[in-house]
């Protein structure tokens, strides 16, 4: 069940999204299970149909860092729409998920054929990276600044 507004599908128009599921799988990982890890081929995607996966980026020296926790409707990894085509960050099934998993070589050929869906995609991709790219830098600020998530104590000097 897709409910969120920031979901990818539904952002598409019906018939957009109904070719975009055609292309797709239902899959299920275990909590635990790593999905992907940083560096690795990026050659698909998911969109999470039930339960939760951290997002999270190597950080030399101790354990991932998780910068975000995708929820039903949300996409899992952008790196596929894009050359080189590998895995900016890493992703872990926190609880059991169901999602449906999407190739992405069937998914950019989908677009180059429907350039008014490909255009779509993109655009809502790029939003989601956008999203999650602010988020991973307050995440970091939060983990590793000196005052939290940017935000200048009560009082002191700027």
């Amino acid at each position: 069940m897709i409910t969120t507004s920031n979901s990818l599908l539904s952002s598409l128009p019906e018939e957009g999204r109904a070719r975009l599921l055609a292309l797709s799988r239902p899959v299920e990982y275990p909590a635990g299970t790593r999905i992907f890890r940083e560096g690795q081929r990026a050659d698909r995607f998911w969109i999470i149909r039930s339960g939760t996966v951290a997002i999270d980026l190597q950080v030399p020296g101790r354990r991932p860092a998780v910068v975000e926790t995708l929820r039903s409707g949300d996409l899992i990894g952008w790196s596929w729409l894009v050359p080189p085509h590998a895995w900016h960050l890493g992703a872990e099934a926190r609880s059991h998920v169901r999602a449906w998993e999407f190739d992405a070589v069937h998914v950019r050929e989908l677009a180059e054929e429907d350039p008014g869906l490909g255009y779509t995609l993109a655009v809502r991709v790029a939003e989601i990276v956008g999203h999650r790219l602010q988020h991973a830098r307050t995440r970091l600020l939060d983990l590793y600044g000196p005052y939290g998530s940017g935000q200048w104590p009560e009082g002191s000097l700027r």
